[in-house]
């Protein structure tokens, strides 16, 4: 198919995938860098864009490329707050997501972070890498079997962490408004109060729905945690309160703290701040609360599975709108 396509935010390692999964012969283009207002200039002329998050999809470039001749605009991601959809809709363009890929991406990386730091991994091979072999009171841990996860949200990622956490021989408590009869199975459901104060590691899965749960982790809920409690947040950086947070690492009243998103991480997620200051001070102290923090650059979905449903589904997304002028995962 001859329809340009124009990919932003295409890493080196995912040039391959682009590649082999373009089963429609689309005429691609892939751009290194996310969508912004210097770069937009690589769609002029493109009848398709596909962004990721933090592109900036928003008006001022809807607006160019739809003057020459932008139709479409694919998000491979399930959020899409970085679509200015009202813009999308004055233009008349077509606009579609990805509804979901691969949950174990981010179980496996929510996992791993409450593995971490519930073991003191990256405080212990701190110390090795500068040739301290020694053992200290801070490497000795509970064992996960011995320990009670907390699960927030069971939706498919939430459902999927929970049963790697199982398999590890933790005993798993759920909450969610909507108990599907799969997670029954797995996890044993109480109250939300109930689940914070009961709950070794915590690990948040659910949704961040505008003026209902902004700031859920907050320091309300921080004080019924159980004491020297690991939390996890592998789901949506507006779901905490970074405020409340630092004050629960500061005071002890969490043990660990792990997060691949974090509210406003646009301004410091894949960018290399290597030697500077970040202008966010919350930000600053949580990076400076290594290794009883752990950050990562919101990378959960980076693996190979992961990259193959989003990708495959961006470009069914297209080839829907193309062939019928409809998409089941229009968006706008």
């Amino acid at each position: 198919m001859s329809i340009k396509l124009v990919c932003f935010g295409v890493r080196e390692t995912e040039v391959e995938f682009f590649n082999k999964l373009n089963k429609y012969g689309y005429d691609l283009k892939l751009v290194e860098k996310g969508l912004n207002h210097e770069n937009v200039k690589e769609a002029i002329g493109a009848e398709a864009i596909m962004v990721r998050g933090n592109c900036m999809a928003d008006r001022q470039n809807l607006e160019l490329l739809s003057k020459h001749g932008l139709k479409y605009v694919l998000t491979r991601t399930v959020g899409f707050d970085h679509v200015d959809l009202e813009a999308v809709k004055d233009l008349g363009l077509k606009s579609a997501r990805v509804p979901g890929y691969s949950p174990n991406a981010i179980s496996e990386l929510a996992v791993t972070l409450a593995m971490m730091l519930l073991r003191h991994t990256a405080y212990t091979v701190n110390r090795t890498k500068d040739k301290d072999f020694t053992i200290d009171a801070t490497m000795f841990s509970r064992e996960i079997r011995n320990c009670t996860v907390g699960i927030i949200g069971t939706g498919r990622i939430g459902l999927t962490t929970a049963r790697l956490f199982k398999g590890l021989g933790a005993k798993v408590l759920g909450y969610d408004v909507f108990q599907s009869d799969a997670a029954k199975e797995v996890v044993e459901f109480v109250s939300e109060d109930e689940l914070l104060n009961r709950s070794d590691v915590i690990s948040v899965h659910m949704p961040y729905i505008k003026d209902v749960n902004y700031h859920f982790i907050d320091d309300k809920n921080k004080k019924k945690m159980k004491d020297n409690s690991i939390l996890i947040n592998t789901a949506r950086g507006e779901l905490q309160d970074l405020d409340a947070i630092i004050k629960g690492l500061e005071s002890g009243k969490l043990a660990g703290f792990g997060a691949d998103t974090l509210e406003g991480e646009g301004n410091v997620f894949f960018k290399n701040l290597n030697g500077q200051e970040i202008a966010d001070k919350n930000i600053e102290k949580l990076v400076q609360m290594f290794p009883k923090v752990l950050l990562t650059p919101h990378m959960g979905s980076y693996t190979d599975e992961a990259l193959t449903n989003m990708i495959s589904i961006s470009y069914d997304n297209l080839n829907d709108y193309l062939v019928g002028n409809e998409c089941k995962n229009a968006i706008a």
